[in-house]
């Protein structure tokens, strides 16, 4: 009977962990009242129970009962527990020592399923503290290693966190064929909706809009909402939401996007995910401050809450994102010397792996340096930034600053240079004019193909 609680007790635990309902855990193999009663000790599975429970759980039959066993404390799960708080608690550099321990560790003794927890985790606190390039090597070995990729919850996980980063690299194109496989695999799975099942609809959600394809972003944030409602945990409807907000927006829909945010923010503001919240904070105040009232008053307010608690909870680019925003804010207000200073402030914290960012963060600090008088600096950001918003594919936003770069070519009367730049709006939009010389067409992408070379060595 104690063996039986104690491998119910693990079940629950990693049950919760992966964000799964009883429901979901059964899937359609068994019932959630079976789950109910092996959770409280008074059901004993079989071996092909318990094969397909660990599958569902993203782990080896044997990582359910290594602790059934020995009455022993494993020091390596406290140690896994200690750097998940680390992490949960701003510390990343702390938490990436003892991840790293505890997978050496769990190496030299042969504990596979805690050494892929722990490898998970080292992935995470690089992502954390801003190495991306280093964390997207991490989950893609994860990927690939054939006893973690193959059950679905920790792929899905796994999943979520990769696509984040090729994201923030600006590497749009493979981070959409990974979420749509991954989609499709689940799918073809029929598994029943997870938390990170919808996680994953709604990054894919965020990822069409950064490509401009907002038609496809809308249809698949309707559907993320449709399968978050069936889920449990409401964390999964409010990232619906919250998705589905940013499509109204892009959209130039912002009383909806309001809307949308707004019950997002009463979801996440129910739970404990200090971060997350703050982020969204950091999404609605934008929203905010770009719609027809305009509140830049109520805009501030947000962003300085959510300041303070990443400065607690967030990473240096969970800061940068709120000093981009407050940036945008101060602009509103015709305070450029203050929104210089928190662009500046962002890049610095930005560094070199986000291009996404860096060329919004770009494109708030030119319109500062307009305002400033500085129209030469102001030129070369907006041209920086839609370089690096080509070289991500994010096309419609870098056809908004090559015709930004344009129109202040035109006020400094550089006109030659100016029609370059228009140019470039359209073609990132597809349009080529038919009607111009052969001779000024070739000039035109001469100029366009050596900058974009010069602009993709700079990236």
């Amino acid at each position: 009977m104690a063996e039986s609680q104690a491998l119910g007790s693990r079940i629950r635990r990693l049950r919760r962990e992966a964000g799964l309902s009883q429901m979901d855990l059964a899937g359609t193999e068994l019932s959630p009242s079976y789950i109910s009663l092996l959770e409280a000790g008074k059901r004993t599975p079989s071996p092909e129970v318990l094969e397909q429970i660990a599958a569902r759980l993203g782990c080896p039959p044997e990582h359910l009962l290594e602790m059934v066993a020995t009455d022993r404390p494993d020091t390596l799960q406290t140690d896994l527990r200690y750097a998940e708080i680390s992490l949960r608690n701003g510390d990343p550099k702390t938490a990436l020592d003892t991840f790293t321990t505890v997978r050496d560790a769990a190496a030299a003794q042969g504990k596979d399923a805690v050494r892929l927890s722990a490898e998970y985790g080292v992935a995470q606190a690089l992502e954390h503290d801003g190495r991306l390039e280093e964390a997207a090597e991490r989950y893609q070995a994860l990927l690939d290693h054939a006893g973690y990729g193959q059950s679905l919850v920790p792929r899905l996980a796994v999943a979520v966190a990769l696509c984040r980063c090729h994201r923030e690299m600006g590497d749009l194109a493979h981070a959409v064929d990974l979420a749509t496989t991954t989609l499709e695999e689940a799918r073809r799975l029929r598994i029943t909706p997870t938390v990170l099942g919808v996680e994953l609809m709604a990054t894919l959600v965020g990822l069409h809009c950064e490509r401009g394809d907002l038609h496809r972003a809308a249809a698949l944030a309707r559907t993320a909402i449709e399968e978050a409602e069936g889920v449990s945990d409401r964390k999964a409807l409010g990232a619906a939401y919250w998705n589905a907000g940013v499509v109204a927006h892009r959209s130039g829909e912002s009383g909806d996007a309001l809307l949308l945010l707004e019950r997002a923010l009463a979801i996440y503001s129910e739970g404990d995910d200090a971060r997350a919240l703050s982020r969204l904070r950091n999404a609605y105040a934008s929203v905010l401050m770009q719609s027809e009232t305009g509140d830049i008053a109520e805009a501030k307010a947000q962003l300085t809450r959510s300041a303070e608690a990443l400065a607690d909870h967030g990473s240096t680019v969970d800061v940068a994102y709120c000093e981009t925003s407050l940036a945008r804010a101060c602009l509103l207000e015709s305070d450029a010397p203050q929104a210089e200073r928190h662009a500046r402030r962002a890049l610095e914290l930005l560094g070199s792996g986000h291009r996404l960012e860096t060329a919004r963060t770009l494109l708030v600090l030119a319109g500062a340096q307009l305002q400033l008088g500085e129209a030469a600096e102001a030129e070369a950001g907006c041209e920086r930034a839609a370089l690096l918003l080509e070289a991500s594919e994010a096309d419609r936003q870098a056809a908004s600053a090559w015709n930004d770069l344009g129109e202040l070519l035109e006020r400094s009367g550089r006109t030659e240079r100016a029609v370059w730049a228009y140019r470039q709006s359209l073609r990132c939009l597809g349009q080529r004019s038919s009607l111009l010389p052969a001779t000024g067409a070739s000039t035109g992408a001469s100029a366009g193909g050596d900058r974009g070379q010069q602009g993709s060595a700079r990236a």
